[in-house]
């Protein structure tokens, strides 16, 4: 897959960056309509972007929804400790 294709002003790089903030829901109206163009023109993007999307609705579906508000906060601490360690 070329990551230099560019549809709706993105690259496929710069969708396949904006991804996880994408299906987070975390883009501005703006980017998320780029986003979005660029998927609905891009077959290559499409596939990935649905194959991820699956992923992460399957994990938020068997996990039981969204992971509580206090997860990023503990992850970065826990992170900083073990970088501290190393």
């Amino acid at each position: 897959m070329s990551l230099d294709r560019e549809l709706a002003g993105l690259t496929c790089r710069q969708v396949l960056d904006r991804l996880g903030d994408y299906l987070d829901g975390d883009l501005a109206p703006a980017a998320r309509a780029a986003v979005e163009t660029h998927l609905r023109g891009c077959d290559a993007c499409a596939r990935l972007g649905g194959a991820v999307g699956a992923v992460v609705g399957g994990l938020r579906q068997r996990l039981g929804g969204d992971a509580p508000a206090d997860v990023a906060a503990r992850l970065s601490e826990r992170l900083a400790r073990e970088a501290g360690e190393a």
